[in-house]
């Protein structure tokens, strides 16, 4: 088993339902790998795509690193005073809207294989 399962496994309840619903989108339709990075799980194709963040008050943020770049048709990020990262939280595995969600990772997954990442660090 993977770290990354071994991970999801560790949690409990709806946050448990909701990251294996996720992890198997994003491993199984999508391709990407896995990996733990600062403690939660990261997904990557070239470079990193998207991270589950476990909220304290409860649910999973599928969150998007390089949100800022993506058209977000839908309206479903959420930057939460950040500039470039923006996710979707979820409470329930019955909140996940699949073709949103799939039409979402479709930009980001093209965004990564298309476009080279940039670091607007100095």
């Amino acid at each position: 088993m993977s770290e990354v399962l071994d991970y999801i496994y560790q949690q409990e309840g709806k946050e448990r339902e909701i990251m294996l619903l996720l992890h198997g989108m994003l491993t199984d339709e999508f391709g990407l790998q896995d990996k733990i990075r600062y403690r939660v799980p990261f997904y990557f194709g070239r470079t990193w795509i998207v991270y589950m963040n476990p909220q304290k008050k409860g649910g999973i943020e599928l969150a998007f690193v390089r949100a800022n770049e993506l058209s977000d048709e839908l309206g479903l990020l959420d930057f939460r005073d950040r500039k470039q990262v923006a996710g979707i939280l979820y409470l329930a595995a019955r909140d996940v809207d699949f073709e949103a969600l799939r039409l979402l990772l479709h930009e980001a997954v093209l965004l990564d294989d298309t476009t080279p990442y940039a670091s607007k660090r100095k």
